[in-house]
């Protein structure tokens, strides 16, 4: 049996308060806070992010690689036959938003240097279909201003100084969901810096302005490196992150406007183990990562894997983070029909977190989302800032 790599998309009570260095090597005191199993990096707010961010040369961030046996039989097998126990599923509502755009142009992102290569089945048999989300014919409106469409986005930061990619999605009108490797170094204890996220982003053309970020918020787990992972780093119990957002400048929320997904934990939406799942993402070997793309395929938990969920998938890096969608669009009105169990629309139940670095096995994966890790973090940020959350 061969073994492939894998790879991570494109990471009174007292306080434990600590430094984080920022790109240029300063110390900025005091703004990293571990509390109750979460660690938050308040962003300092006098730094202009905007201004260190290389929206044109930005690199898609590198996906997490799992050392996993290629077998697909086995795999299949294993996954039906041990679809792990969840906690009862729960859901949060999403809502579509007002729809009112603020318009700014970022620039036109570079071509993709060389060695970025894309991920209908690969070797592990495991069907799927990508296509690109954003459609504009004839000068009609693009889907990328389109509910649900418009609700996932394009996330920027910096690492080491150098800009990078990943993908992102609201679940409240003030709070983004993301990869916890996009926001942090699984057992570094370092954050990344400058978040900018642009939901709709359109080869260059930022629709609804651009978010930036006044906390960050992980799993401590995640950040002091002691996460259940059936590979260190890659393939995690708990490879999720949210970024609570600043208001503009106009006082409201992006996420007012472009609307947000639900969220759902405990398995939402699975049946054995399984379930139908749209991917969004901005993978940096699908139109370069100019326009967002979708994937559809039929999602299997693995117990074996840290409880992920695995998907056929043709995208890559960048595309880490992107919103993994159940019973994904928008519900017809039904007539002498009845909708299915866990019918509700737009649920996000995870966010892609890593895949192969052969593009032949063209398979992805994403920690299950789960009362301790999504809805912690996301409680938290509601609890920070409550307006965020209305």
């Amino acid at each position: 049996m061969t073994r492939m790599s894998l790879s991570p998309l494109l990471f009174g009570i007292p306080l434990l308060i600590s430094a984080v260095v920022s790109a240029n090597g300063q110390q900025a005191s005091n703004h990293i806070v571990s509390q109750n199993g979460i660690t938050v990096y308040h962003v300092p707010q006098q730094e202009n992010q905007a201004s260190k961010i290389d929206f044109v040369n930005a690199k898609p961030m590198p996906m997490p690689a799992n050392q996993v046996p290629i077998d697909a039989v086995a795999a299949q097998v294993e996954a039906l036959l041990a679809a792990p126990s969840l906690t009862p599923t729960r859901f949060a509502s999403g809502n579509a938003g007002t729809g009112v755009l603020s318009p700014a142009f970022v620039g036109e992102p570079a071509v993709s240097e060389p060695g970025i290569s894309p991920q209908e089945y690969g070797t592990n048999k495991h069907p799927f279909s990508t296509a690109k989300a954003d459609l504009n014919s004839g000068g009609a409106t693009a889907t990328n201003t389109f509910y649900p469409y418009r609700a996932a986005g394009k996330l920027y930061f910096t690492k080491g100084g150098s800009s990078y990619i990943c993908s992102a999605s609201f679940i409240k009108r003030g709070v983004v969901v993301t990869a916890a490797h996009c926001v942090a170094d699984f057992g570094k204890s370092t954050f990344y810096t400058n978040w900018q996220f642009i939901p709709g982003y359109r080869n260059g053309a930022a629709p609804y302005g651009t978010g930036t970020v006044r906390s960050a918020y992980v799993l401590s787990s995640y950040y002091n490196g002691t996460d259940s992972c059936y590979q260190s780093g890659v393939v995690c119990t708990n490879d999720v992150a949210v970024l609570l957002l600043n208001t503009t400048s106009s006082g409201g929320y992006i996420g007012t406007s472009t609307g947000w997904f639900g969220y759902g934990t405990g398995g939402y939406s699975y049946a054995n183990g399984q379930a139908h799942i749209t991917q969004l993402g901005y993978p940096a070997g699908l139109d370069s990562a100019a326009y967002m793309q979708r994937n559809d395929s039929n999602g299997v938990t693995n117990a074996t894997r840290s409880n992920n969920t695995i998907i056929g998938s043709n995208m890559d890096g960048g595309s880490s983070g992107g919103p993994w969608v159940v019973n994904f669009g928008i519900k017809p009105t039904l007539t002498g029909e009845t909708a299915g169990s866990a019918a509700s629309a737009n649920i996000v139940v995870g966010v892609t977190s890593w895949g192969y670095t052969d593009v032949a096995v063209k398979e992805q994966g994403a920690s299950a989302f789960t009362s301790t890790n999504v809805t912690t973090l996301v409680n938290a940020a509601c609890t920070a800032v409550a307006a965020a959350c209305s």
